[in-house]
Protein backbone atom coordinates (compact mmCIF):
# COMPACT_ATOMS: atom_id res chain seq x y z
CA UNK A 1 0.00 0.00 0.00
CA UNK A 2 1.31 3.50 -0.59
CA UNK A 3 0.55 6.15 1.03
CA UNK A 4 -1.92 8.43 -1.06
CA UNK A 5 -1.15 12.41 -1.19
CA UNK A 6 -3.17 15.04 -2.59
CA UNK A 7 -1.93 18.53 -3.42
CA UNK A 8 -4.41 21.20 -3.40
CA UNK A 9 -3.41 23.40 -6.17
CA UNK A 10 -0.93 20.90 -7.13
CA UNK A 11 0.32 22.33 -10.70
CA UNK A 12 0.57 25.86 -9.45
CA UNK A 13 3.85 27.48 -8.14
CA UNK A 14 4.17 25.73 -4.63
CA UNK A 15 1.92 23.08 -5.42
CA UNK A 16 3.89 22.23 -8.57
CA UNK A 17 7.30 22.27 -5.97
CA UNK A 18 6.00 19.47 -3.88
CA UNK A 19 4.84 17.03 -6.50
CA UNK A 20 7.74 17.02 -8.11
CA UNK A 21 9.59 16.71 -4.90
CA UNK A 22 7.17 13.56 -4.03
CA UNK A 23 6.89 12.38 -7.44
CA UNK A 24 10.17 9.71 -7.60
CA UNK A 25 9.02 8.38 -4.39
CA UNK A 26 7.79 4.81 -4.74
CA UNK A 27 6.07 4.75 -1.24
CA UNK A 28 3.86 7.37 -2.52
CA UNK A 29 0.33 8.17 -5.30
CA UNK A 30 -0.24 11.51 -5.76
CA UNK A 31 -3.35 13.07 -7.08
CA UNK A 32 -2.61 16.67 -8.34
CA UNK A 33 -6.45 18.90 -7.79
CA UNK A 34 -6.98 22.14 -8.88
CA UNK A 35 -10.22 23.46 -10.51
CA UNK A 36 -8.78 22.50 -13.94
CA UNK A 37 -9.11 19.23 -14.49
CA UNK A 38 -7.43 19.49 -17.92
CA UNK A 39 -4.20 21.12 -16.19
CA UNK A 40 -4.43 19.10 -13.22
CA UNK A 41 -4.51 15.67 -15.65
CA UNK A 42 -1.27 17.27 -17.91
CA UNK A 43 0.27 18.26 -14.66
CA UNK A 44 0.05 14.44 -13.11
CA UNK A 45 0.96 12.63 -16.72
CA UNK A 46 4.02 15.03 -17.11
CA UNK A 47 5.82 14.18 -13.30
CA UNK A 48 7.07 10.55 -14.88
CA UNK A 49 5.91 9.71 -11.08
CA UNK A 50 7.41 5.98 -9.26
CA UNK A 51 3.62 5.46 -9.07
CA UNK A 52 1.26 6.86 -11.52
CA UNK A 53 -0.02 10.27 -10.59
CA UNK A 54 -4.07 11.10 -11.22
CA UNK A 55 -5.39 14.41 -11.71
CA UNK A 56 -8.67 15.59 -10.09
CA UNK A 57 -10.79 18.70 -10.17
CA UNK A 58 -11.88 20.22 -6.84
CA UNK A 59 -12.65 23.85 -5.51
CA UNK A 60 -11.45 24.94 -2.69
CA UNK A 61 -14.61 27.45 -2.21
CA UNK A 62 -17.22 23.99 -2.24
CA UNK A 63 -15.22 21.30 -0.63
CA UNK A 64 -16.68 18.97 1.24
CA UNK A 65 -15.43 15.67 3.10
CA UNK A 66 -17.21 13.55 0.62
CA UNK A 67 -15.45 15.07 -2.54
CA UNK A 68 -12.41 14.17 -0.58
CA UNK A 69 -13.59 10.91 0.40
CA UNK A 70 -14.53 9.54 -3.59
CA UNK A 71 -10.25 10.16 -3.62
CA UNK A 72 -9.06 8.33 -0.62
CA UNK A 73 -6.25 10.54 0.61
CA UNK A 74 -4.15 9.68 3.66
CA UNK A 75 -2.67 13.42 3.42
CA UNK A 76 -4.02 16.65 2.17
CA UNK A 77 -1.79 19.14 1.61
CA UNK A 78 -2.86 22.90 0.85
CA UNK A 79 -1.40 25.36 -1.18
CA UNK A 80 -3.96 27.09 -2.48
CA UNK A 81 -3.42 30.86 -1.62
CA UNK A 82 -3.81 33.64 0.05
CA UNK A 83 -4.70 32.14 3.42
CA UNK A 84 -5.67 35.65 4.69
CA UNK A 85 -9.56 35.63 4.77
CA UNK A 86 -9.67 31.81 4.38
CA UNK A 87 -11.62 29.98 6.92
CA UNK A 88 -11.03 26.30 7.87
CA UNK A 89 -13.53 24.06 5.40
CA UNK A 90 -10.49 22.37 3.45
CA UNK A 91 -8.95 21.09 6.96
CA UNK A 92 -12.66 20.17 7.66
CA UNK A 93 -12.79 18.39 5.53
CA UNK A 94 -9.81 16.33 5.13
CA UNK A 95 -10.49 15.73 9.05
CA UNK A 96 -14.25 14.70 7.89
CA UNK A 97 -12.67 12.30 5.23
CA UNK A 98 -10.39 10.95 7.91
CA UNK A 99 -7.12 12.15 6.20
CA UNK A 100 -3.98 14.32 7.55
CA UNK A 101 -3.72 17.42 6.84
CA UNK A 102 -1.14 20.60 6.43
CA UNK A 103 -1.16 23.52 4.58
CA UNK A 104 1.61 25.85 3.73
CA UNK A 105 -0.47 29.08 5.11
CA UNK A 106 1.44 32.52 6.07
CA UNK A 107 -1.84 34.15 7.64
CA UNK A 108 -1.30 35.37 11.01
CA UNK A 109 -4.55 34.68 12.15
CA UNK A 110 -5.47 31.36 9.84
CA UNK A 111 -2.59 29.46 11.60
CA UNK A 112 -2.53 31.17 14.99
CA UNK A 113 -6.19 29.81 15.87
CA UNK A 114 -5.92 26.44 14.20
CA UNK A 115 -5.81 24.88 17.61
CA UNK A 116 -9.96 25.35 17.04
CA UNK A 117 -9.97 22.37 15.17
CA UNK A 118 -8.11 20.70 18.07
CA UNK A 119 -11.32 18.33 19.00
CA UNK A 120 -12.20 17.34 15.88
CA UNK A 121 -8.97 16.50 15.08
CA UNK A 122 -8.16 14.46 18.11
CA UNK A 123 -12.05 12.26 17.63
CA UNK A 124 -11.13 11.76 13.86
CA UNK A 125 -7.17 10.64 14.71
CA UNK A 126 -5.82 12.77 12.21
CA UNK A 127 -3.34 15.99 12.28
CA UNK A 128 -4.47 19.03 11.27
CA UNK A 129 -0.90 21.77 10.85
CA UNK A 130 -1.00 25.04 9.57
CA UNK A 131 2.05 26.99 8.75
CA UNK A 132 4.37 24.20 7.56
CA UNK A 133 6.53 26.44 5.61
CA UNK A 134 8.83 28.88 6.13
CA UNK A 135 7.15 30.79 8.84
CA UNK A 136 6.78 29.15 11.58
CA UNK A 137 8.24 26.12 11.10
CA UNK A 138 11.99 27.34 9.49
CA UNK A 139 11.85 30.32 12.06
CA UNK A 140 10.96 28.44 15.06
CA UNK A 141 13.74 25.99 14.75
CA UNK A 142 16.03 28.54 14.06
CA UNK A 143 15.52 30.13 17.56
CA UNK A 144 14.59 26.19 19.41
CA UNK A 145 18.15 25.51 18.13
CA UNK A 146 19.48 29.25 19.19
CA UNK A 147 18.49 27.89 22.89
CA UNK A 148 21.04 24.93 22.97
CA UNK A 149 23.71 28.10 23.99
CA UNK A 150 21.40 30.51 24.77
CA UNK A 151 19.28 30.37 28.50
CA UNK A 152 16.85 33.00 26.98
CA UNK A 153 16.02 34.96 23.67
CA UNK A 154 15.18 38.22 24.01
CA UNK A 155 15.30 39.90 20.26
CA UNK A 156 14.97 38.52 16.81
CA UNK A 157 15.57 40.29 13.44
CA UNK A 158 15.09 38.38 10.70
CA UNK A 159 13.57 39.13 6.65
CA UNK A 160 13.43 37.26 3.20
CA UNK A 161 14.62 38.91 0.47
CA UNK A 162 12.93 37.32 -3.04
CA UNK A 163 14.46 36.89 -6.39
CA UNK A 164 13.45 38.84 -9.38
CA UNK A 165 13.42 35.76 -11.62
CA UNK A 166 11.64 33.19 -9.95
CA UNK A 167 7.75 32.03 -10.19
CA UNK A 168 5.12 34.11 -8.48
CA UNK A 169 1.91 33.23 -8.45
CA UNK A 170 -1.48 35.28 -7.98
CA UNK A 171 -2.08 34.02 -4.46
CA UNK A 172 1.37 34.93 -3.08
CA UNK A 173 1.09 38.52 -4.36
CA UNK A 174 -2.51 38.62 -3.21
CA UNK A 175 -1.24 37.78 0.47
CA UNK A 176 1.79 40.55 0.64
CA UNK A 177 -0.51 42.90 -1.00
CA UNK A 178 -3.16 42.56 1.49
CA UNK A 179 -1.00 44.32 4.39
CA UNK A 180 0.89 46.83 2.80
CA UNK A 181 0.25 50.46 4.31
CA UNK A 182 -2.49 48.87 6.70
CA UNK A 183 -1.81 48.27 10.33
CA UNK A 184 -0.97 45.23 13.15
CA UNK A 185 1.12 44.46 15.67
CA UNK A 186 4.87 43.41 16.60
CA UNK A 187 6.46 43.18 19.76
CA UNK A 188 8.55 45.80 20.07
CA UNK A 189 10.17 47.55 23.52
CA UNK A 190 8.60 44.70 25.19
CA UNK A 191 4.75 45.42 24.09
CA UNK A 192 2.82 44.67 20.85
CA UNK A 193 3.10 48.32 19.28
CA UNK A 194 1.36 49.23 15.97
CA UNK A 195 3.20 49.09 12.48
CA UNK A 196 2.47 49.23 9.02
CA UNK A 197 3.14 46.69 6.12
CA UNK A 198 6.04 47.45 4.09
CA UNK A 199 7.12 50.44 6.07
CA UNK A 200 10.18 50.08 8.79
CA UNK A 201 12.23 50.47 5.59
CA UNK A 202 15.66 49.45 6.28
CA UNK A 203 18.76 47.61 3.95
CA UNK A 204 20.74 44.65 5.05
CA UNK A 205 23.86 43.31 3.36
CA UNK A 206 23.84 39.54 2.50
CA UNK A 207 27.00 37.16 1.64
CA UNK A 208 26.59 37.43 -1.93
CA UNK A 209 24.10 39.08 -2.66
CA UNK A 210 24.80 42.59 -1.24
CA UNK A 211 22.36 44.52 -0.03
CA UNK A 212 19.07 44.05 -0.28
CA UNK A 213 15.67 46.84 1.08
CA UNK A 214 12.77 45.52 4.01
CA UNK A 215 9.84 46.77 4.84
CA UNK A 216 7.53 45.14 7.54
CA UNK A 217 5.26 41.84 7.09
CA UNK A 218 2.71 40.46 8.82
CA UNK A 219 3.43 36.71 9.76
CA UNK A 220 2.00 33.83 12.19
CA UNK A 221 5.20 34.41 14.39
CA UNK A 222 4.30 37.45 15.62
CA UNK A 223 1.62 35.85 17.80
CA UNK A 224 3.01 32.69 18.39
CA UNK A 225 6.60 33.45 19.27
CA UNK A 226 5.94 35.81 22.26
CA UNK A 227 4.21 33.35 24.51
CA UNK A 228 6.83 30.60 23.39
CA UNK A 229 10.03 32.34 24.06
CA UNK A 230 9.06 34.54 27.41
CA UNK A 231 12.11 36.34 27.53
CA UNK A 232 11.68 38.01 23.90
CA UNK A 233 11.22 41.79 23.99
CA UNK A 234 11.67 42.75 20.04
CA UNK A 235 10.91 41.02 17.25
CA UNK A 236 11.12 42.73 13.64
CA UNK A 237 10.24 40.26 10.44
CA UNK A 238 10.39 42.11 7.27
CA UNK A 239 10.32 40.87 3.39
CA UNK A 240 11.99 43.06 0.13
CA UNK A 241 12.28 42.97 -3.38
CA UNK A 242 15.61 42.41 -4.48
CA UNK A 243 15.48 45.36 -7.01
CA UNK A 244 15.80 48.46 -5.07
CA UNK A 245 13.61 50.60 -7.88
CA UNK A 246 10.54 48.04 -7.14
CA UNK A 247 10.55 48.11 -3.28
CA UNK A 248 10.86 51.79 -3.19
CA UNK A 249 7.61 52.16 -5.41
CA UNK A 250 5.81 49.72 -3.46
CA UNK A 251 7.09 51.57 0.01
CA UNK A 252 5.99 54.67 -1.53
CA UNK A 253 2.51 52.98 -2.59
CA UNK A 254 2.30 51.97 1.57
CA UNK A 255 2.00 55.25 2.28
CA UNK A 256 -1.13 55.37 0.03
CA UNK A 257 -2.69 53.24 1.57
CA UNK A 258 -2.02 54.61 5.12
CA UNK A 259 -2.97 57.55 4.50
CA UNK A 260 -6.20 56.82 3.07
CA UNK A 261 -5.00 57.79 -0.52
CA UNK A 262 -5.21 54.38 -2.17
CA UNK A 263 -7.20 51.36 -1.32
CA UNK A 264 -6.10 47.74 -0.22
CA UNK A 265 -3.55 46.84 -3.08
CA UNK A 266 -4.91 43.15 -2.97
CA UNK A 267 -7.67 44.20 -5.25
CA UNK A 268 -5.04 44.77 -8.02
CA UNK A 269 -3.05 41.78 -7.53
CA UNK A 270 -3.32 40.39 -11.07
CA UNK A 271 -2.42 44.04 -12.67
CA UNK A 272 0.36 44.32 -9.94
CA UNK A 273 1.83 40.91 -10.76
CA UNK A 274 1.74 41.44 -14.05
CA UNK A 275 3.49 44.66 -14.05
CA UNK A 276 5.99 42.86 -11.55
CA UNK A 277 7.33 41.13 -14.47
CA UNK A 278 8.39 43.75 -16.73
CA UNK A 279 11.43 44.23 -14.10
CA UNK A 280 12.80 40.74 -14.67
CA UNK A 281 15.67 41.88 -17.07
CA UNK A 282 16.80 43.71 -13.94
CA UNK A 283 17.46 41.20 -11.54
CA UNK A 284 18.18 37.63 -11.11
CA UNK A 285 16.95 34.25 -9.69
CA UNK A 286 19.26 34.60 -6.21
CA UNK A 287 17.04 34.86 -2.85
CA UNK A 288 17.94 35.12 0.16
CA UNK A 289 16.83 35.00 4.38
CA UNK A 290 18.83 36.37 7.42
CA UNK A 291 18.25 36.11 11.00
CA UNK A 292 19.80 37.66 13.97
CA UNK A 293 19.31 36.28 17.03
CA UNK A 294 20.26 37.61 20.57
CA UNK A 295 19.99 36.41 24.17
CA UNK A 296 21.90 35.49 27.30
CA UNK A 297 23.79 32.35 28.39
CA UNK A 298 23.45 30.59 31.24
CA UNK A 299 26.21 32.34 32.71
CA UNK A 300 24.08 35.93 31.83
CA UNK A 301 26.59 36.91 29.50
CA UNK A 302 25.46 38.41 25.88
CA UNK A 303 24.86 35.49 23.14
CA UNK A 304 24.30 36.15 19.55
CA UNK A 305 24.14 34.36 16.46
CA UNK A 306 23.60 35.24 12.82
CA UNK A 307 22.18 33.07 10.33
CA UNK A 308 21.86 33.70 6.39
CA UNK A 309 20.88 31.23 3.59
CA UNK A 310 21.43 32.43 0.11
CA UNK A 311 18.99 30.53 -2.66
CA UNK A 312 20.27 30.53 -6.14
CA UNK A 313 18.87 29.72 -9.75
CA UNK A 314 15.49 30.14 -8.66
CA UNK A 315 15.59 27.41 -6.22
CA UNK A 316 14.31 29.97 -3.06
CA UNK A 317 10.39 28.63 -3.48
CA UNK A 318 11.27 25.43 -2.72
CA UNK A 319 12.66 26.58 1.25
CA UNK A 320 9.09 27.17 2.16
CA UNK A 321 7.60 23.86 0.40
CA UNK A 322 10.17 21.44 2.83
CA UNK A 323 8.17 20.73 5.87
CA UNK A 324 5.03 19.38 3.51
CA UNK A 325 7.28 17.08 1.72
CA UNK A 326 8.91 16.13 4.92
CA UNK A 327 5.48 15.29 6.31
CA UNK A 328 4.48 13.24 3.48
CA UNK A 329 7.99 11.59 3.30
CA UNK A 330 7.76 10.96 7.16
CA UNK A 331 4.48 9.57 7.08
CA UNK A 332 5.40 7.16 3.61
CA UNK A 333 8.25 5.92 5.85
CA UNK A 334 5.11 4.69 8.71
CA UNK A 335 5.84 6.82 10.99
CA UNK A 336 3.04 8.54 12.74
CA UNK A 337 1.68 12.54 13.15
CA UNK A 338 0.31 12.78 16.80
CA UNK A 339 -3.42 13.40 16.27
CA UNK A 340 -4.46 17.55 16.65
CA UNK A 341 -4.85 20.60 15.63
CA UNK A 342 -1.79 23.34 15.66
CA UNK A 343 0.59 25.17 14.20
CA UNK A 344 3.85 23.92 12.39
CA UNK A 345 6.20 24.25 15.58
CA UNK A 346 7.92 21.26 17.49
CA UNK A 347 7.76 18.92 14.47
CA UNK A 348 10.91 19.48 12.31
CA UNK A 349 14.25 20.66 13.71
CA UNK A 350 16.81 22.54 12.15
CA UNK A 351 19.06 19.90 11.19
CA UNK A 352 16.20 18.19 9.70
CA UNK A 353 14.73 21.12 7.71
CA UNK A 354 18.76 22.21 6.18
CA UNK A 355 19.33 18.92 5.13
CA UNK A 356 16.85 18.85 3.29
CA UNK A 357 17.97 21.57 1.28
CA UNK A 358 21.11 19.78 0.00
CA UNK A 359 20.75 19.08 -3.63
CA UNK A 360 19.47 22.24 -4.75
CA UNK A 361 21.56 25.82 -5.22
CA UNK A 362 21.42 26.73 -1.33
CA UNK A 363 23.78 27.82 0.86
CA UNK A 364 23.70 27.79 4.69
CA UNK A 365 25.95 29.95 6.38
CA UNK A 366 25.95 30.45 10.14
CA UNK A 367 27.95 32.64 12.44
Amino acid sequence: MTLRVLILGGYGNFGGYVARALAGDARITLIVAGWNAGKASAFAAALGAANRAEGAALDIATLSADDLATLRPDLVIHTVGPFQGQDYRVARAAIGAGAHYCDLADARGFVRDVGALDAEALSAGVAVIAGASSVPCLTGAYLDDALRDMASIESVDYGISAAQQTNRGLGTASAILSYIGRPFTMLRGGRMTRVFGWQGLHSEVYPELGRRWFGYCEIPDLDLFPPRYPGLREMRFCAGHEIALLHFGTWLLSWGVRLGLLPRLDRWSGPLLRASFWFDPLGSGRSGFHMRITGRGTDGAPRERQEWIVARSGDGPNIPCMPVILIARRLAEGRTLAPGARPCLDLIGLDEYLAALSGLDITVIRR
